[in-house]
């Protein structure tokens, strides 16, 4: 059994083609597709090969529209009495509206944690987000940081119900699935140059 793609998208196409999806269809991502994803995510580099990484796999709807609204209440207790920038405060705004889905209402949660503390163990775990990331953009798929859920995600209680261990974080909530609507790509900077000797 192979894990790879049938795609014919380039890395660079896929590069330059992925973006942050904010709004997904209902259609369901099929579990050989999220499977190919992982072992994407698994080929990244390791420091010392230590292959630091575990997932988390949430579809099911119930739950996710819990952790949802259990990241939107987290951020509402932090946000009294603190400085907020003003994309701070376009975020708040836009998650004071009750019906605000912090997973912009994908079917799927893909989370990457750490399962041991260490000093490349958040680089690698983000390292394997963005293999999973590409791997998604060449099969069609879009997907989503959304970090505001890894304090929840870090929590006893939601350890307990994704059956993770304790001594594990949480690093990248990742939403996976089917776009609604492609979002234009904005404009990058050109590369900051410090230094070419």
């Amino acid at each position: 059994m192979t894990n790879r793609t049938n795609e014919t998208m380039s890395v660079m196409d896929a590069i330059y083609g992925r973006r942050s999806v904010r709004d997904y269809t209902a259609q369901k991502v099929d579990e050989a597709t999220l499977h190919v994803l992982l072992y994407a995510a698994t080929q990244a580099p390791t420091g010392l090969q230590a292959e630091p990484w575990a997932f988390a796999v949430i579809q099911d709807r119930g739950l996710l529209d819990r952790l949802s609204e259990t990241a939107r209440q987290v951020i509402w207790l932090k946000a009294p009495g603190q400085d907020h920038s003003g994309m701070a405060r376009n975020s708040l705004n836009i998650m004071s509206d009750p019906s605000y889905n912090l997973f912009h209402n994908a079917g799927t949660l893909i989370v990457i944690y750490g399962r041991f503390a260490g000093p490349f163990v958040a680089a690698d775990c983000w390292l394997a987000a963005e293999n999973l990331m590409l791997a998604a953009c060449a099969a069609g798929l879009g997907t989503c940081v959304t970090g505001l859920a890894a304090p929840v995600l870090n929590t006893p209680e939601w350890k307990n119900i994704l059956n993770v261990p304790d001594g594990m974080s949480a690093y990248a909530p990742i939403t996976v699935g089917y776009p609604a609507a492609l979002p234009v790509a904005p404009p990058r900077q050109t590369p900051e140059l410090l230094c070419w000797r």
